[in-house]
């Protein structure tokens, strides 16, 4: 099972300050020089980036480009079928290109009226505690590479798809996005490192991999269903559960795999009311007791 540190490939600088990224041995891009060189490229300049800044400005390639456009293409109908309506509405109103990548600040740009939110970049990995905390100022630390080309509907980590095509349209709804800062405003106030673990198995399962009933239907508003050509083919068809906030804190799960069980809340109100209710009022204390109910009924 995988932890948070491991969703994104590590990224390291030795002596000569030389960037690599530490690409598992099974990763598409593995075994292709060309594309290890340009994921140390891209991280290589999310690391000199300053706050305050301009984002760096990555020159796509026409490949890069052509992976952006094979998602739109294949995602754009699953959305309006399988998506949330705020999600949808969203999408729309950001209005983001579908011919080319776009930059950071170019999705700040579009996105900041709607929520007032605003994208940085990250190399990688950012801690749990800077990458969540953040959120509480509305902003996005976010990838800037792109899957590999020869599996464009496929990743087995994090790229700028993922951040941008799921999580960008959700920041630019107001329910979707006011979760996403409660659960910063939440992360902030923790000081236990396995409160902060549990927050974030609370996140994944609902900002991530969140379904719901809207309109009788079971729909998607999680950002990795979202944008995941696969997984959100076939969301409806997995082990379906109430939402269950101490199975979802404590829950192990592996990011090289379909969720194997994903928490079904009946309604937009119940995400609300539930995720959000704890982002709200979650505390150590709060989340300890939690866990210990959890080893009381193991």
């Amino acid at each position: 099972m995988y932890e948070e540190a491991q969703l994104y490939s590590p990224v390291t600088t030795d002596d000569a300050g030389e960037v690599t990224v530490h690409l598992a041995h099974d990763h598409p891009g593995a075994n292709d020089p060309q594309y290890r060189r340009r994921r140390n490229e891209i991280a290589a300049a999310a690391l000199a980036w300053h706050p305050g800044d301009p984002a760096p400005r990555i020159d796509y390639t026409e490949e890069e480009h052509e992976v952006w456009r094979t998602v739109c293409r294949e995602l754009a109908p699953k959305h309006e079928r399988y998506a949330v309506r705020e999600y949808c509405e969203a999408k729309g109103r950001v209005d983001l290109p579908t011919d080319r990548v776009p930059g950071l600040d170019e999705v700040g740009t579009q996105i900041r009226p709607l929520g007032g939110w605003r994208y940085v970049p990250a190399a990688g990995l950012v801690p749990l505690d800077d990458f969540y905390g953040r959120l509480a100022d509305r902003t996005f630390h976010s990838t800037q590479y792109l899957r590999h080309p020869a599996v464009p509907l496929y990743t087995p980590e994090p790229d700028i798809i993922h951040e941008v095509m799921g999580h960008g349209h959700l920041v630019a709804t107001d329910t979707f996005g006011e979760l996403h800062r409660l659960a910063g405003v939440a992360a902030r106030r923790l000081r236990d490192p396995e409160s902060l673990r549990f927050l974030s198995r609370v996140f994944w399962f609902s900002l991530e991999f969140g379904v719901v009933i809207e309109d009788g239907e079971l729909r998607a508003y999680g950002a990795g269903i979202l944008s995941s050509y696969g997984e959100i083919e076939e969301f409806r068809t997995i082990d379906h559960r109430p939402v269950d906030l101490v199975a979802m804190g404590t829950a192990d799960y592996d990011i090289t795999a379909y969720q194997p069980i994903l928490y079904r809340a009946e309604s937009v109100a119940e995400v609300v009311d539930v995720i959000g209710g704890f982002f709200s009022d979650c505390s150590d204390e709060l989340i300890a007791s939690m866990r210990g109910a959890t080893r009381v009924i193991a």
